[in-house]
């Protein structure tokens, strides 16, 4: 398999191509020349397959450089934990995404992408050094899943003051070869300064530059397999009768890689009959669908900061898959947003009806999903992404509820540890010598 850039200004690269150069020199992201298939036998028999299996097969359809009993060890050692699939209430369910070490769906991606560059540089005596952009719990993922892993430097940008404190305290505490950059301004200048430095190419050359955000290939892929993975239970959890029936998965979505590998996962043979896109007030993609043309703009706080995006970086691989003809494209899609005051009612409306907790972000997703679809005998079954664990947005869950939650250990640990950062304006200048310190 090789990946081209969605400009095609760029030769293909192989995986490890994709891997280490991030973005293609060109300035755009990398897709795959083709989308696989996932052979039918395969698909039929979902269920007598583990998550290990699944994303062994899947990986294997775009990893060739990596044997693959050598692959398999990099996806057992990468997820140590499980993603089940539960109901929450009739022919509605949660793919619970945050049972990783950071409490967030991004360990999938991120401990992927560590292991695999742990494979590759495991001979070699050069270090290879990691932006990443976040606005919440990315970070996390990512300075957990590369921290002392060796020949690695990590630098995680984050908007000062728009982040939780404990998303905050996740990152910014772990030292070694993670460096924490508190940027005085949005998700929105924290990606612009990482995409700048990816196209630096003197930068990217002294520094052996790459990024692990989701437009990263080793990030984005291997979140094919839960989509998979989420078809395989459900087989066992809904009713005989509706058994056939091809399930609507909706995703909270910011900067929309999740719903990128959803899609792939479709294309690839996956039974999916619909995707729907919940964002928050940051409603750029729910725009395009109405009007046919795509306007990013500045990014809004909300409680669901993790989706505050105002110009999602994925999107255009979704534009690239369905040829920019977005009449095709909302086929398939459809996008929701969710306001705070919608997201707070959910989170009240779903504990008083089940008992369950939900964060913020998984909130805008089941609101997205009532609203869309009212269950009902004859329709399909909903299966929401469940992002993040509510435990690391106590402040929204309480105003929510009114009461308090108890934080997970992993979450007072971190809460214990003290603050290692580097305050730096939202200029590129500053974050370029910042980068090239890491060098002398």
């Amino acid at each position: 398999m090789r990946f081209v850039s969605i400009r095609g200004q760029s030769p293909a690269v192989s995986f490890r191509g994709a891997l280490l150069n991030g973005m293609a020199p060109d300035g755009s992201l990398y897709v795959p020349e083709y989308i696989p298939s996932l052979p039918r036998a395969f698909l039929d028999h979902l269920e007598s397959h583990s998550l290990h299996s699944i994303g062994h097969h899947v990986a294997s359809l775009f990893i060739d450089e990596i044997p693959k009993s050598a692959l398999q060890r990099v996806i057992q050692s990468a997820w140590r934990f499980p993603i089940p699939l539960i109901k929450l209430e009739d022919d509605l369910f949660l793919l619970e995404l945050f049972h990783g070490p950071t409490l967030a769906f991004k360990d999938v991606g991120a401990r992927f992408m560590a292991q695999a560059l742990s494979y590759f540089f495991e001979t070699e005596e050069r270090t290879i050094t990691i932006a990443v952009a976040t606005s919440g719990d990315t970070g996390a993922a990512v300075a957990h899943g590369f921290h002392n892993v060796r020949h690695t430097e990590v630098y995680v940008l984050y908007p000062s003051g728009k982040i939780s404190m404990l998303q905050e305290q996740q990152m910014t505490t772990l030292g070694g070869n993670i460096h924490a950059i508190e940027v005085d301004g949005t998700f929105d200048d924290c990606q612009r300064l990482v995409k700048q430095a990816l196209a630096d190419q003197e930068l990217v050359r002294a520094t052996n530059l790459t990024t692990a955000n989701s437009i990263n290939l080793g990030r984005l892929l291997p979140q094919i397999t839960y989509y998979i993975w989420a078809l395989a239970q459900l087989k066992n959890l809904m009713p005989s009768q509706n058994a056939g029936t091809a399930p609507t998965v909706i995703v909270p979505s910011g900067n929309f890689g999740n719903l990128t590998a959803a899609v792939y996962s479709k294309w690839m043979g996956n039974s999916i009959g619909r995707f729907v896109a919940a964002t928050n007030v940051n409603h750029v993609v729910p725009d395009y669908f109405s009007s046919g043309t795509y306007t990013p703009r500045p990014s809004v706080q909300t409680y669901s900061n993790a989706m505050d995006v105002g110009n999602p970086s994925n999107f255009v691989r979704l534009q690239a898959l369905y040829n920019y003809d977005v009449h095709r494209m909302n086929r398939d899609i459809s996008a929701v947003s969710v306001s705070d005051e919608e997201t707070l009612a959910e989170i009240r409306r779903t504990y008083n009806r089940t008992g369950y907790i939900l964060d913020p972000h998984t909130a805008v997703g089941v609101a997205a999903a009532r609203r869309a679809y009212a269950p009902s005998g004859d329709s399909p079954p909903l299966i929401v992404t469940a992002t993040a664990h509510p435990g690391k947005f106590p402040d929204v869950v309480a105003k929510a509820l009114g009461r308090e939650i108890s934080l997970p250990p992993a979450l007072r640990e971190a809460m214990n540890r003290p603050k290692m950062s580097t305050r730096m304006p939202a200029e590129y200048s500053r974050w370029r010598e910042i980068l090239l310190q890491s060098t002398r």
